[in-house]
């Protein structure tokens, strides 16, 4: 229907008139379809969105910037292990320069990077542009959004870290080191850098989390990792030198992340310990470090569900 633009009482030139009693007042039909295809629902959802976090933490599908950094990182973190490759080929020796479960640890500062760099990344844009409450419209609700997050950070660290023991076991392999030693240590690396992932994941998601800026989110991370660990290192190597003694050693590596991984790959997955004096957890200390990182593990999941249960309404 068009609307009447003459002139009528109480009305000014060009005014639209409403309809009178008897005309066609019907909306007419402007071409809007509703949709006919299949409903993937909630699990198709979640599995999007672990695997747009998962490429979106090394750059996949954004702009050529974005993967300079996670790449330049991942090469230094496979270099080292190509370098002792090739040390351990060229001379012949009996054993690579390192074991695998001391690979993760010793490259620490390069991992925290990354996990600074892509954990906000992650979490912090979706908080400051406010898309989270889209998420948890419709049909995915909030323990998908936190699984997929979750789960995704957890597997662009194991792949970070694990990428550099592929390298290490390959080289082993070709320098004929023997496959059963090198596959049993192989697969010890991998559990450890498994329980590394999960824990850092989790702890520098919820860290980033705390904030919609990026940059604030970056130097958190930064700080939560690498603060702790170091003061509990240099606390450790103290009271190794004045009191030498192996149990203050072991029950300080519970207050940071880095030394509780340690702890754990040297106590259950057959590493070497890294702590001052080479001490490892007894028996007791070692159901202890197993109990606070599962403690850690979970806690970092239940504050992620609290923090966007807040962010999402």
């Amino acid at each position: 229907m068009r609307p009447d633009t003459g002139n009528h009482p109480g009305t000014h030139p060009g005014a639209a008139v409403p309809a009178q009693r008897g005309e066609d007042a019907s909306i007419h039909n402007i071409g809007y379809r509703h949709y006919d295809g299949p409903r993937l629902g909630r699990s198709y959802a979640r599995w999007s969105l672990l695997v747009q976090s998962l490429r979106g933490a090394y750059g996949l599908g954004r702009s050529a910037k974005s993967k300079v950094l996670p790449f330049i990182l991942l090469a230094v973190m496979v270099l080292p292990a190509g370098a002792m490759v090739a040390v351990t080929v060229v001379t012949g020796a009996d054993e690579l320069p390192m074991r695998y479960t001391d690979y993760v640890l010793v490259m620490q500062p390069v991992i925290g990077l990354y996990i600074a760099a892509q954990a906000p990344q992650s979490v912090s844009l979706d908080l400051r542009f406010r898309t989270v409450p889209l998420y948890f419209s419709r049909p995915i609700e909030r323990a998908d959004y936190v699984g997929a997050k979750y789960a995704a950070m957890t597997a662009a660290l194991f792949l970070f870290t694990s990428l550099p023991l592929v390298v290490l076991y390959a080289g082993g392999l070709l320098a004929k080191l023997g496959f059963a030693d090198q596959s049993t240590q192989f697969l010890q690396g991998l559990g450890s850098t498994a329980v590394f992932s999960v824990l850092h994941a989790g702890i520098g998601l919820l860290v980033a989390a705390l904030t919609p800026r990026r940059g604030f989110g970056v130097a958190a991370v930064i700080a939560v990792l690498t603060i702790p660990y170091f003061a509990v290192t240099t606390v450790q190597a103290v009271a190794e030198f004045q009191a030498n003694s192996a149990t203050a050693v072991t029950w300080l590596g519970l207050a940071s992340p880095g030394t509780l991984v340690d702890g754990i790959q040297s106590a259950f997955l057959g590493g070497d310990s890294g702590f001052p004096g080479f001490h490892e957890p007894g028996t007791a200390a070692a159901a202890v470090y197993a109990l606070v990182t599962l403690a850690l593990i979970a806690g970092c999941w239940a504050a992620l569900m609290a923090r966007y249960r807040k962010a999402g309404l």
